[in-house]
């Protein structure tokens, strides 16, 4: 980032090209004003977007279908780990670790017979987040862009300059979040901090050395200033006259919405210790003040879940509090009213094996494993699709990842016949051959 001129006064009286030539890159040269530009022609051009949003928790590594979703409580011991407890919902069960997901079964949907064909964690973890099979061991590099991605290109932010796509801290390096062919701007805004620290800020929304907030505070100055100087700016090609969509980034930077919405100390500290003072917890709270300024996808990376050895140990640090945020979100979105507008997705690359390993373990299944829905309109209560006696396979109802994706885009209303060009120019579908879950809508 490039050095500020501490000469720079208060309230940019004294400003030059020079001074804008160097905040330019940073400020407005991220890709914010590019990302805003997009994501408006792209709202203009498209079909009238629901008032909808999404937020994931993606469980990377593989949450064990087993133990959570799908226990199975009749199984030979070599298969069994969890007990079952009951629900809300007569005759359906989970796994004793979500007892706060039972309270709420009501509202969550859990479709059991999620299938493909891989069962090594890139390959994987690009299906299930992009509908498609892509890289290989020998070739990681994303082949196709992100449902989060998709969902910024397609229906963009419900209230800018809130970014349309945010990833929580940050995005996975093989969880295959990104924009790909769909152009950087279509890429997540990465908070890049610990909601739960105690000095949580987000760092891509720190002002650079040498400018605060209050100087920025007088930004409609400043934009009046740039205005002087745009036939200058115009005519050296350096960079083009400022226009909306600069201004609006100049605002996600300094302006006072971002800063609220990312602001946690302004929660009532009783609804965040509902949601657990841990990273799961205060992330699934700041996704909810995302979603409710505007962000349309927030996606919140879990820990770990790749439990080859000691799962119980595993499950034991990761399932809590997962089962905590999860349900205080839904709870939360309840009360505001918002729960039909917003859908929670809980999902990773594949299951686990359902048989435990000779190291106290499960590897990695996808031949069939579950996954998690609320809100969003879907209808809660039930279990779709079911995995055969011991969970090896499917029993009924097979469900791929392209069915998944073209519920979630049904839900928040992406046309499922919507086309992106790739890279050589043909155009792809966002679904394939990919249909919405019907007993979910």
């Amino acid at each position: 980032m490039a050095r500020i001129d501490r000469r720079i006064s208060e309230n940019f009286s004294g400003i030059t090209r020079r001074h804008i030539l160097q905040i330019g890159a940073p400020i407005l040269g991220l890709g914010l004003a590019d990302l805003l530009r997009l994501q408006s022609h792209a709202a203009d051009a498209g079909h009238p977007a629901r008032n909808k949003s999404l937020i994931v928790f993606w469980t990377d590594g593989g949450l064990s279908q087993q133990d959570t979703y799908d226990v199975k409580p009749g199984a030979p011991a070599e298969y069994r780990l969890a007990q079952a407890i009951g629900t809300r919902v007569p005759g359906v069960i989970l796994g004793e670790q979500l007892p706060e997901q039972a309270r709420v079964m009501d509202r969550l949907a859990v479709v059991r017979s999620v299938h493909h064909e891989n069962g090594i964690h890139a390959p994987s973890a690009h299906w299930m987040q992009t509908g498609y099979f892509g890289p290989t061991l020998a070739r990681n590099a994303a082949q196709k862009p992100s449902l989060g991605s998709v969902i910024a290109r397609s229906l963009g932010s419900r209230q800018p300059p809130m970014p349309a796509y945010v990833t929580i801290p940050k995005s996975e390096a093989f969880g295959y979040q990104g924009a790909v062919y769909l152009g950087k701007a279509f890429n997540p805004f990465e908070v890049g901090a610990d909601p739960n620290a105690a000095d949580f800020k987000v760092p891509n929304l720190s002002l650079p050395g040498g400018l605060s907030a209050g100087s920025v505070a007088s930004r409609k100055t400043l934009l009046k200033s740039f205005d002087t100087l745009r036939r200058d700016i115009d005519e050296s090609g350096v960079m083009e006259g400022l226009d909306t969509f600069k201004s609006q980034a100049l605002e996600m930077v300094a302006g006072d919405q971002m800063r609220a919405a990312f602001d946690l100390t302004v929660e009532d500290p009783q609804l965040r210790d509902q949601y657990g003072r841990h990273r799961y917890g205060q992330s699934a709270l700041l996704a909810r003040r995302l979603v409710e300024a505007g962000a349309r996808c927030v996606n919140i990376n879990t820990g770990n879940w790749d439990h080859h050895n000691d799962i119980a140990k595993g499950l034991e640090t990761h399932l809590p509090p997962l089962d905590r945020a999860i349900a205080a979100l839904i709870e939360d979105l309840t009360t505001r009213g918002m729960l039909d507008d917003v859908l929670v997705y809980c999902v990773g690359e594949f299951g686990r094996t359902p048989r435990m390993n000779g190291h106290a373990g499960r590897d990695h299944w996808s031949d069939c494993f579950s996954v998690m829905l609320a809100g969003g309109g879907i209808r809660g209560g039930q279990c779709v699709g079911a995995s055969e006696k011991w969970g090896g396979c499917v029993q009924e109802g097979l469900v791929t990842p392209l069915d998944l994706l073209a519920t979630v885009y049904h839900t928040l209303g992406v046309p499922l016949d919507t086309h992106f060009e790739d890279a050589s120019g043909r155009p792809v579908s966002i679904v394939g051959g990919g249909k919405p879950i019907r007993e979910l809508l």
